[in-house]
């Protein structure tokens, strides 16, 4: 009974945290049109979606659930809150269930998919994109075990607290955004439209970009490289998901620090990454050798 009600309990906050930034963007949108949006409002936004967004891509991504790069203490720490302001849920679990989407892509055991069980036809396909972008996070029994999948996070004593105490940095997270609209415009009315693009709009948006990589990645786009699931390029997505978009590229080699692997295809975050690097924050990063991409190099599909 008690698993009963922590599962129903966890269903009702997921559902409030994708229900109400999609109601706040129409209320944006609403002000928009009013000519009740200012410049500060989008600079909150470009600020706050910028930081949580690395905080994903760099953080959660390729730092803690890859380690496809070594830093600081101080950095990680920052990462790991960074991410966690993004909500998309505590450290220890995503990182956990992304392992496992690894382990598992697009075969049974994926807890996130859209080609497994759900039969022929485009409504399977919408049914089965629907169950990648949002349905399986909803259902809240697909998550990973991090005790299995993220045993070197749960041995880290900053990474668990941060992980543990999530809410805080949720919190923190809308907080930003109030106190840069304060500071852009000096007024209280500032702050809370801060808060409305940088908080509940931000959240929507990233949420989105992120969700995408889940669903879009692995159905269309192209394909240069030999993996064992469908894991696609999507070139349109790379610059608004930081360079998570290029997906078959990162299913082919997951440890590499960089994802978009030709010069033209754009990744931020490997631009942070190598940042860092050169400001001595990071070492150890990995990069794919010449040799190692022609051998999975395949003649590039563009595929649905």
């Amino acid at each position: 009974m008690v698993a009963i009600e922590h599962e129903m309990v966890g269903r009702i906050l997921r559902t409030l945290f994708f229900a109400v930034p999609p109601a706040a963007l129409l209320v944006a949108g609403w002000l928009a049109w009013g000519g009740v949006l200012h410049w500060a409002d989008l600079v909150v936004l470009a600020i706050t979606y910028t930081v949580t967004g690395l905080g994903i891509t760099v953080g959660y991504y390729r730092l803690f659930t890859h380690r496809s790069f070594q830093t600081t203490r101080v950095v990680r720490v920052l990462f790991a809150v960074f991410g966690a302001m993004a909500v998309e849920g505590p450290l220890l679990e995503w990182v956990a269930t992304h392992r496992k989407h690894h382990r598992f892509s697009d075969q049974s055991g994926d807890p996130h998919s859209p080609h497994l069980e759900h039969g022929p036809g485009w409504r399977a396909t919408l049914r089965g994109l629907g169950h990648a972008h949002l349905g399986w996070m909803l259902r809240g029994k697909d998550t990973a075990n991090p005790a299995r999948y993220a045993k070197d996070l749960v041995a880290d004593r900053d990474l668990r607290l941060i992980s543990k105490t999530f809410p805080l940095w949720v919190i923190a997270g809308l907080a930003m955004p109030f106190g840069l609209g304060v500071a852009l415009t000096g007024s209280l009315a500032g702050g809370l439209t801060g808060l409305l693009w940088g908080g509940a709009v931000r959240i929507f948006l990233l949420h989105h970009a992120t969700f995408s990589i889940n669903s879009l990645c692995h159905y269309f786009g192209r394909r240069p490289f030999s993996t064992r699931d469908e894991s696609r390029n999507l070139a349109w997505l790379a610059p608004i998901a930081f360079g998570e978009a290029w997906h078959n590229n990162h299913h082919a080699f997951p440890t590499s620090a960089r994802h978009g692997l030709s010069r033209w295809q754009i990744d931020p975050g490997a631009w942070l990454i190598t940042g860092l690097e050169r400001c001595h924050l990071a070492w150890g990063v990995i990069r794919i050798s010449p040799t190692r991409l022609r051998s999975k190099r395949v003649a590039e599909q563009v595929v649905r």
